[in-house]
């Protein structure tokens, strides 16, 4: 049977949408990309913020009119929005066939062949422990860089944030689970590992009694044919001194690191239940800065908080000018129903909220096309993702650039190159946020 299967959100949950498409594969489901044409529809939610939140709602009711005008016999929702909302998608939207939370997703073919037999089904299992993670999984990056998600929920209870509760406590991966779906990702031609969770920083605690992200990197670093190591979702309070010392040590692991501050005022960050202060963040900064002098840091905010004032906003502005990020994605606050901060008073307009992220936006966006210029004539190792049709042009990533949410670098190249290569180039350029860049002479040896 043809299966369309449409996953959103974060990096996060396409991992648990990968685990799914893999074991619906295994199954022998053929996966369509024509959703008009598939007899089972699986739409993975999110709900983080309000636009999320809009888009899932959105799709889960386009994917809907095929069970009336196309060949759908099953439609599942699974993901955040299940999780959240699984009474009222189950009244609001009667084509819904089946219901599946976030810790239930190695449920989701009993949802199909419950479904199929004309019977709605709900999995919503406690949000303690993990779903199985061992079986078959479908990467869906293209095949040369994965997402390895390292653990699941979140113990910090932001006051803006909904996680906690719909994904649940933070449960730590096994290491020995993360290492061997690592060696098989590398063995199928994955060359860079992305790890992810809500935060990767406390990454074992719960599990080994202690921090035991410097471990896993070590483990990492091993694994043949693995050439980069990123680390996304950094708190900054949990930098430590053993952390910089395995990222400095392990040749493979990018010298990055995603690091969400959310703010810089003191004030604003206890409201926000963030668990640091500015003067902690400068020091963590100083340190990697110090220590590993070509790091990039990149960062989010949130903009208008309920009860900013325009001087925190400013207080904020001159933090970025002097830190001067390389990396920064700003947010208007989103106010989700049942966190503590949808009740907080001094709820700021859009209006407000959408200005303050532009003008955040704007400043970040001078700091990088001046760190930009600056790259120019530097040799640097750079991760090739495609080719520009008809032009001797390969797109590619540096180290610099997480996927999808930072710059690219555009090569130029009479040398045919191949996805997956790594190749160094000389910097002769930059637009906006991408760079320009040539093949460096006597470098490039195929790893086809």
């Amino acid at each position: 049977m043809n299966l369309f299967f449409v996953s959103l959100g974060c990096d996060k949950n396409l991992v648990d949408a990968e685990f799914m498409l893999g074991t619906l594969q295994q199954e022998g489901f053929a996966i369509t990309d024509d959703e008009a044409s598939a007899d089972i529809i699986v739409v993975n939610t999110c709900c983080f913020i309000q636009d999320a939140k809009e888009e899932s709602i959105n799709t889960i009711l386009q994917m809907a009119e095929y069970k009336k005008s196309g060949s759908c016999k099953a439609l599942i929702v699974t993901g955040c929005l299940a999780q959240r909302y699984q009474t009222e998608i189950r009244t609001e939207i009667p084509q819904v066939d089946a219901v599946v939370g976030t810790n239930a997703s190695d449920a989701v073919l009993s949802a199909i062949k419950q479904a199929l037999s004309g019977n709605y089904y709900e999995n919503f299992k406690d949000l303690g422990g993990l779903f199985e993670r061992n079986g078959a999984r479908s990467v869906s990056t293209g095949g040369h860089y994965a997402y390895l998600k390292i653990a699941e929920g979140c113990d910090k209870r932001c006051t803006y944030c909904i996680i906690p509760y719909v994904r649940g406590a933070y449960r730590s991966v096994p290491m020995e689970t993360l290492l061997s779906q690592a060696q098989t990702l590398v063995k199928d031609g994955v060359k860079e590992l992305i790890l992810v969770a809500q935060e990767t920083t406390v990454y074992g605690v719960d599990l080994y009694g202690k921090k035991t992200l410097p471990l896993l990197l070590d483990k990492l670093n091993e694994i043949p044919g693995l050439v980069w190591i990123r680390i996304l979702y950094c708190y900054p309070e949990e930098i430590d001194q053993e952390l910089i010392d395995a990222i400095k040590r392990n040749e493979k692991v990018c010298h990055y690191i995603d690091m969400p501050i959310q703010h810089a005022n003191n004030e604003i960050l206890r409201r926000m239940g963030r668990r640091t202060d500015q003067q902690t963040i400068k020091q963590t900064i100083k340190n990697l800065r110090t220590q590993i002098p070509d790091i990039c840091l990149r960062t989010t905010l949130i903009c208008g908080f309920p009860g900013e004032t325009k001087a925190q906003h400013e207080e904020l502005m001159e933090f970025l000018n002097e830190i001067e990020f390389e990396r920064l994605g700003a947010f208007a606050y989103s106010c989700e129903e049942g966190t503590p901060a949808a009740e907080f008073p001094d709820q700021l307009s859009d209006d407000t909220k959408l200005l303050w992220q532009e003008e955040a936006m704007e400043l970040e966006q001078e700091i990088i096309f001046e760190q930009a210029d600056e790259m120019k004539g530097k040799v640097i190792l750079a991760f090739v993702e495609g080719k520009l049709p008809d032009e001797n042009v390969y797109v590619a990533r540096s180290y610099r650039d997480a996927p999808d949410i930072d710059g690219l670098v555009f090569i130029a190249s009479q040398t045919e190159l191949f996805t997956g290569d790594f190749v160094k180039v000389r910097i002769t350029g930059a637009m906006d946020y991408d760079l320009t860049a040539e093949l460096e002479e006597g470098t490039y040896e195929s790893t086809k």
